[in-house]
């Protein structure tokens, strides 16, 4: 009994930590669509701020300042798919697309550059990542049993930005649902018209939700560089921007079912980690390239099957022309 609670507790704390990138990024990309704005960038953004985390953690020693180095490179990108879709009109797709496949080459290049490790960082050392906490009472507990390993391996036990993500779901439920600027941004992003002719910037509403889709996806990526990870590698990300992409669609644009999508995505994960190198009965050792594909495959399966049908914004991926 005791080693099957040891199990599911190992588990679930496997769990939230694989879920944590993708609900950051999937309430950063929340605000965005919400506001009538496609980001397809989640994925970019996130890589982007993963590598210079680590990168200015490595040069610095500091992990604030990686976290905030990240938050900045993060927030630029976000200006720049604004400034070509709010500011410009651009088709908002191949912004997001464009962003990605640059921050896919410049990481490498810049990578390579400064670190002469193709394409990866040097490795961090503890002072220089955001370390898992110990929360008090966790040696009183650890001979307890059930609850010791509760308290200091599911709810205990994680990095700071872990219990962020969790925090940040509701006070994005609260924000949209809750406050006149809520109001607003989902306004926005169903009829922009009636907002402009209520005498409010369109083009102001979008660019904050950008903005805040640029601080989530930061600290998202700052989180796989420098907290769940010790150093940047090529490609990190490793398509967890489109996942928190498609969680949000699962979610149907909502804060809870999107946390419940990145969740089931997280436990898929942690399962098929678990599951390499066990012999199956008849089929003998699963290989390690199909239990790695194989949270991405149940991910789509179970978000094509069991979505519904979602209904997007309606002003989302439709540049705002004022009407003189």
């Amino acid at each position: 009994m005791e080693e099957a609670i040891t199990f599911a507790v190992l588990i679930l704390s496997a769990t939230l930590r694989v879920a944590t990138p993708l609900i950051l990024c999937a309430m950063g990309g929340l605000f965005s669509e919400r506001s009538g704005l496609i980001d397809i960038g989640l994925e970019g953004k996130m890589l982007a701020a993963a590598f210079v985390a680590a990168a200015t953690a490595s040069v610095t020693g500091s992990a604030w300042l990686g976290l905030g180095a990240a938050i900045l490179v993060a927030e630029a990108l976000a200006l720049l798919h604004g400034f070509a879709c709010i500011t410009h009109r651009g088709n908002q797709v191949v912004s997001g697309v464009a962003i990605n496949i640059l921050v896919s080459g410049l990481t490498i290049v810049f990578g390579m550059a400064w670190f002469q490790r193709g394409g990866q960082t040097p490795a961090l050392p503890p002072e220089a990542r955001f370390m898992p906490i110990t929360l008090p009472g966790t040696q009183a507990l650890a001979d307890v049993p059930v609850l010791g390993r509760i308290w200091g391996d599911l709810i205990g036990g994680h990095n700071l930005f872990v219990y962020v993500a969790l925090l940040i779901v509701p006070i994005t439920w609260w924000v949209l649902t809750r406050t006149r600027f809520g109001l607003r941004l989902r306004a926005v992003g169903e009829v922009p018209l009636a907002v402009d002719a209520a005498g409010i910037s369109v083009a102001w509403l979008r660019y904050r939700a950008v903005l805040i889709c640029g601080l989530f996806t930061g600290i998202a990526g700052a989180y796989l560089s420098i907290a769940q990870n010790a150093a940047f590698s090529r490609d990190m990300t490793a398509g967890q921007g489109y996942i928190a992409l498609a969680a949000m669609i699962f979610g149907k644009w909502r804060p809870f079912p999107a946390l419940g999508a990145c969740l089931m995505f997280g436990l898929l994960d942690a399962v098929a980690i678990r599951l390499q190198g066990v012999r199956v009965p008849g089929i003998g050792e699963v290989p390690v390239q199909f239990i790695q594909v194989l949270p991405y495959v149940l991910t789509v399966i179970l978000l094509a099957g069991f979505i519904g049908r979602a209904v997007a914004p309606k002003a989302i991926g439709v540049p705002y022309e004022k009407e003189h």
